[in-house]
């Protein structure tokens, strides 16, 4: 089944993708042969698994895209999966040039980047194997943990791929499986984030109805989870649009742009989306 939806708001499937806050999406397009010479790919193409559901999206031109899901589970599903029903334009067009001239810019450079609403468990242990680590091997050791402990399924053209397993799953895993992941140090604190939902002592629903501040404490009480990766869980797993993760790169931008400190009380509730334009601009920028 192939359908076609149109985005009018700010949207683009590579920056999202390459923004470091997903880390499962797979680019599918691949060179034609007679664009090889020239180097230009075809239009980009990614499978995106989430909890149950799996969608395949492909850039289809002026807006359009191409969905191998009916409207009606796009809407269902997908819709608040890329957090549509929140104005990017909007957000993006607060910033003011002769106020912000850094921010600005970052902004129209990464335009199109948008906060998922992912999974707040996959994005909790996802983040705690983040620590201390490059976007390639936090890929791969994902990706093991996923085809040991996740069931195998199918995509809509054929191919196979492995669900992120639950809290139970990581619990049954022997201390062999772990090391398998690649994980070091931190799969004692994998283990223990599963121990801690399944026990209760963590509820990532009740987190995710405090403010940011709260749930960051909330999170930073449990070993293993520092300010960045609290951080990352309530924006990018809790949905919590004013969290701001700090990271190398974004040391960087305070030091170099904010030397008087960041207005994070201006751009409230929104830092986390402009946290994401400034972290794109620099990685891209340096």
């Amino acid at each position: 089944m192939k359908n076609i939806i149109q985005i009018e708001d700010d949207f683009d499937l590579e920056k999202i993708a390459e923004s470091g806050q997903c880390f499962r999406w797979q680019r599918l397009d691949e060179y034609c042969d007679e664009k090889q010479a020239t180097g230009t790919p075809e239009r980009k193409k990614y499978r995106i698994p989430y909890r149950d559901s799996c969608l395949i999206i492909s850039e289809a031109g002026d807006k359009n895209y191409e969905i191998d899901c009916s409207e009606e589970e796009f809407r269902e599903i997908w819709w608040d999966y890329f957090d549509l029903g929140t104005n990017y334009e909007k957000v993006r067009k607060r910033i003011r040039k002769k106020d912000d001239p850094f921010l600005y810019e970052a902004a129209k450079s990464c335009m199109g980047i948008r906060i998922l609403k992912q999974d707040p468990w996959e994005t909790l242990i996802s983040f705690i194997i983040s620590q201390n680590r490059n976007i390639p091997a936090i890929k791969r050791s994902i990706e093991i943990l996923c085809s040991i402990t996740g069931d195998t399924k199918k995509d809509s053209e054929g191919r196979e791929y492995y669900a992120f397993p639950g809290a139970e799953a990581i619990m049954a895993m022997s201390s062999e499986e772990l090391s398998e992941c690649k994980l070091g140090y931190r799969d004692e604190y994998v283990r223990l984030a599963a121990e801690n939902i399944k026990s209760g002592v963590l509820n990532l629903e009740e987190l995710s109805a405090m403010n940011a501040d709260d749930a960051i404490e909330g999170l930073m009480a449990q070993k293993g989870i520092g300010l960045k990766v609290a951080s990352c869980v309530a924006l990018f797993g809790l949905h919590q649009l004013d969290a701001f993760p700090v990271d190398v790169w974004i040391k960087k931008v305070l030091a170099n742009e904010y030397p008087n400190g960041y207005p994070k009380e201006k751009y409230a509730p929104y830092s986390g989306i402009y946290q994401q334009y400034m972290f794109a601009y620099y990685r891209a920028k340096y």
